[in-house]
């Protein structure tokens, strides 16, 4: 049976191992985004059911939240709220009916308010401010509902990624250790599934093994 520090050195070495793999997902972002472009059709796709996506403006909008999104420069909130200011700049009257439609919002008024906004010093109806304020909360929704789901499909394409990158390392290094250290294939293989999910944790289920083990001598005796 293992040593407690054997098995604590296990859990560090196999989290070291995820820590690489995270790093390998990291660095495909050097090509073109790599794993960053995982889940930025979700965006697009919402942006494209407010702006047509044969227009000027779809391709303005949906190339500056590329750069956000892949960059990762500003939070994921931030990146809502810039990403519903410019949609909410891009409506136009000839746009309205379209914006109306997938917001749920009256689309005459929505067009007489698109209207008004290009005046200098616009001024809203009541019956006009209030479908505004309708169209500006279902904005929100849609967007934050794209933005939730994108992230979500990242974070999980990433860590199948990490996953797929520490197995390929694992098996890499069984192939390099042959002769010397014979490792089983389904170890090997077992380390590299394990690798990602133990990466933030390694350090401390380490440290955990170890207290506890010291807790069970001290309450034998």
């Amino acid at each position: 049976m293992p040593s407690t520090i054997d098995l604590a050195n296990a859990v560090l070495a196999v989290g070291s191992l995820g820590t690489a793999s995270f790093a390998l997902v990291d660095a495909t972002k050097a090509f073109g985004g790599g794993i960053s472009n995982r889940g930025l059709g979700r965006i697009k796709s919402a942006v494209g059911r407010l702006l047509q996506v044969d227009s000027n403006a779809f391709r303005s909008v949906t190339n500056t939240l590329r750069a956000n999104w892949i960059n990762g420069t500003a939070s994921l909130s931030d990146q809502k709220a810039i990403a519903k200011t410019l949609i909410k700049l891009n409506l136009t009257p000839d746009n309205a009916e379209h914006m109306a439609a997938a917001t749920g919002v009256n689309r005459g008024i929505l067009k007489q308010v698109a209207t008004q906004y290009q005046k200098p010093n616009a001024s809203l109806s009541p019956d006009e401010q209030n479908v505004a304020g309708r169209f500006d909360l279902q904005l929100a929704s849609l967007l934050d509902e794209a933005y939730q789901r994108a992230d979500q499909s990242y974070r999980n394409s990433a860590k199948v990624l990490a996953i797929a990158f520490a197995i390929a390392l694992a098996i890499v290094a069984k192939l390099a250790l042959e002769g010397t250290t014979n490792v089983p294939w389904g170890e090997a293989i077992i380390a590299g599934v394990l690798a990602a999910p133990l990466a933030p944790v390694s350090k401390d289920l380490a440290s955990a093994l170890q207290a506890a083990v010291k807790a069970m001598q001290v309450i034998r005796g």
